[in-house]
């Protein structure tokens, strides 16, 4: 088994991790404030599956193999790209809406279309793939017992925290369309800061190594 006092410090990682804005983040706020929490929670679990799927990858090495060949590992970090980017110009496109703008008239997406597009947002960022693939060995140490169990502990130690924190995002979200629906000058400022937000991290990703 895992030190409590370490399995302590990976928890403080995991929550570092889930509070700093990003794509999951991002996506779950979108949802909640113009669909409601139902959406937000719905979105919310389809992230959850693609965090899954990076934890199934790390616990059974197959990260690690993703990892060495630079051709796998470019080929997902350009469909991340290529999202943020879709996600940036949605948010900022002519005649687009805000994120935070009430739309009464829009049709709102169907579940099963709000928990795929989760899915994707989680599987498409290379970069919660290589956090995983760099923190989980500072934690799994042969002398503590299975190694593939201590990474299916660490692995859902993380899902729990984030699933925790961002379900709090979403019940918080949920009520901020209301202030800006009394306050609609902020509309505008939100939908350019949103745009140059996405368009940021996809830079940032693009030119990042990851290794």
């Amino acid at each position: 088994m895992i030190p409590f006092d370490q399995l302590l410090l990976f928890i403080l990682a995991a929550l570092v991790m889930v509070i700093t804005p990003g794509p999951n983040m991002i996506y779950l706020i979108s949802r909640s404030v113009t669909q409601g929490r139902k959406a937000g929670l719905t979105s919310l679990l389809g992230i959850a599956c693609g965090l899954l799927f990076h934890i199934v990858l790390v616990s059974f090495g197959l990260t690690a193999v993703l990892m060495t060949i630079p051709y796998a590992y470019a080929v997902l970090k350009t469909l991340g790209v290529l999202y943020l980017l879709y996600l940036a110009w949605e948010a900022c496109k002519p005649g687009s809406k805000s994120v935070f703008e009430t739309q009464h008239e829009m049709k709102a997406d169907k579940p099963a279309k709000l928990f795929a597009m989760g899915i994707f947002t989680s599987m498409l960022n290379p970069k919660v793939a290589v956090f995983y693939l760099s923190l989980f060995p500072q934690f799994i140490h042969p002398a503590n017992g299975n190694v593939l169990s201590q990474s299916l502990i660490l692995g859902f130690t993380q899902l729990t925290v984030s699933f925790t924190v961002n379900f709090i995002i979403v019940m918080i979200s949920a009520k901020v369309m209301q202030w800006f629906a009394s306050n609609p000058k902020w509309v505008r400022v939100q939908k350019w800061f949103m745009a140059s937000v996405l368009t940021g991290l996809a830079v940032r990703m693009a030119v990042d190594k990851g290794k």
